[in-house]
């Protein structure tokens, strides 16, 4: 079996980029770190953050995320793709 290197299935680069334009507001991983059981914004969608884990060849943290609807076991993705909302405001 000889695997195409045409494959209109192949995940393609893009698709796994959180754009900056998504969420207005919000705050990549990299400038705002996420903290354990904070909600964030990945290329997925909508996902927790279950553990922090060692720094990835960019910097920023790896993150063992796991995603709100329930659909897939959890996986991994740099702090830098992903976006976290603005703080609450402290009064």
């Amino acid at each position: 079996m000889a695997i195409s290197g045409n494959s209109s299935r192949r995940i393609r680069k893009e698709d796994l980029k959180v754009s900056l334009e998504t969420k207005p507001g919000w705050h990549s991983g990299h400038e705002l770190l996420p903290s354990e059981g904070s909600t964030v914004l990945c290329a997925e969608g909508m996902a927790e953050v279950v553990r922090l884990l060692g720094k990835t060849g960019n910097g920023t943290r790896l993150l063992e995320l796991k995603l709100l609807d329930g659909t897939r076991h959890p996986f991994f993705a740099e702090a830098s793709n992903v976006r976290v909302p603005p703080p609450e405001d402290a009064k």
